[in-house]
């Protein structure tokens, strides 16, 4: 099996099915920071209250080549005043031949984003230090069982959560 990102022997991405897939290029599509109410925000309690939003946006580029956009987005609040917002949208093209309809919702749906979450975890988390906030630190996520929640509740397309 090709590169499955792996911590501790623990899988952080199911396997594909069979077929052919290729990870062709990872990269950042999009960051954006801001503190709207620094430097005020510095001098109070530090008691924040989080919202996480992940969205995956899925686009044929050629037939087999598949760019997928994980987009994250954090804020993170202090009372009623935002402290930041980090969005990040991470991005990678998959070259994916040989698979069922089927297998090709899920690759692109559960699998893809699974491979581009630690890279766009790293990117909030660093932003978050370097806009000078104590650390801010997603956790693992399953994304094949956040797929298949999402079809049972019968939703098409992107993926989409939310939590704090």
């Amino acid at each position: 099996m090709a590169d499955r990102p792996r911590l501790s022997g623990v899988d952080f991405a199911p396997a594909p099915p069979s077929g052919e897939f290729n990870i062709l290029k990872v990269y950042v599509k999009d960051v954006s920071f801001e503190t709207p109410h620094s430097p005020g925000i510095f001098a109070k309690e530090w008691v924040p209250d989080a919202d996480v939003s992940l969205r995956t946006r899925v686009v044929e580029l050629d037939p087999g080549q598949y760019e997928i956009t994980l987009t994250i987005t954090a804020t993170v609040k202090i009372g009623e005043h935002t402290a930041f917002l980090a969005e990040v949208q991470q991005a990678g093209i998959f070259g994916i031949v040989g698979l069922t309809s089927d297998e090709l919702e899920s690759v692109t749906s559960a699998y893809c984003p699974a491979v581009l979450y630690p890279y766009a975890r790293e990117m909030v988390s660093d932003l978050v230090m370097r806009g000078g906030f104590p650390p801010f630190v997603l956790s693992p996520l399953n994304f094949e069982a956040l797929f298949e929640h999402q079809r049972a509740q019968g939703k098409d397309g992107a993926a989409e959560t939310s939590g704090g």
